[in-house]
This record gives C-alpha cells, structure tokens and sequence, in this order.
C-alpha cells in the first residue's frame, strides 16, 4: 500500500487502526444497536489493538478566564485524534460541524465520524490552523 503525503493525510498509521477497527466492530455487530454499544466496542477493539483510548473526554471553552462551554468527545485515541461515533440510518449532516468543532476547542488536528449506519461510512477531517484560530476567537 502507498502511504499519501503525511500533510494530506497525517496519522496514517494511527488512523488505519482506527479504521480497521471500525469494520472489525461493524462485522461483529452490523447495524441496529445503540451509539453507546458501538463506542465502547470501538474502544475494547482499539486498545486490543494496542492504541491509547479515552472515551467521553472533556473540553472546555472560556472566555475572558470564564468557563462558556464544554464539549465531551466521544472517543481519544493516543491524545491525537477525536472519533465520533454516530449510528443514524443515514449519516448526520451535522457531525462534521460537531467533530470540527470538538477539534478546534481541543486544538486537534485530526478526527473521524464513523457512523455505523447499514453500510459503515467513516469520514476524516482535519481542522486547519485557521479554522481553529477562528473557532477559538483568535483572529477577531
């Protein structure tokens, strides 16, 4: 297999397991059960996989030293990369805005939305400095 550019496409390693553990749980389970079962399912096949996980990891937001918000990730794995999982019948339009912004007030790079819908969708996304000064309030 021919690994892309490490700045198109960085973790490659790290987000293959991810991702084969993704279709590991999707062939043992399918589709049908409850977002909880498929996180924590997620996380027992990626640390049999050897990877650092953390479920339900928060962040939290302030502003002028006072707390405005938190957000709670579903899943972290080795402190890089944020994995939300959804279980829709058809994948969430709004995931993608969720998880960048789980990236932005994490000051991540890098996340997945696996949504384990009939057919496993899995969708990588990557924060760009800009975005997270912008969603952080850096740049106003």
């Amino acid at each position: 297999m021919r690994l892309r550019s490490e700045a198109d496409y960085p973790d490659q390693q790290l987000t293959g397991l991810i991702i084969a553990s993704a279709y590991e749980v999707h062939r043992v389970f399918g589709y049908g059960f409850l977002e909880s079962v498929y996180k924590r399912a997620m996380a027992v096949e990626m640390r049999y996989r050897g990877a650092k996980v953390d479920r339900e990891v928060r962040f939290e937001l302030d502003h002028r030293d006072e707390d405005v918000g938190i957000f709670k990730a579903d899943i972290l794995v080795e402190d890089r990369i944020i994995v939300e999982v959804k279980t829709d019948r058809v994948p969430d339009p709004q995931a993608p805005t969720q998880l960048l912004n789980y990236l932005c007030a994490s000051k991540l790079r890098l996340g997945l939305v696996l949504d384990f819908c009939p057919k496993l969708r899995i969708k990588r996304l990557i924060a760009t400095p800009e975005q997270r000064a912008w969603r952080r309030g850096y740049d106003r």
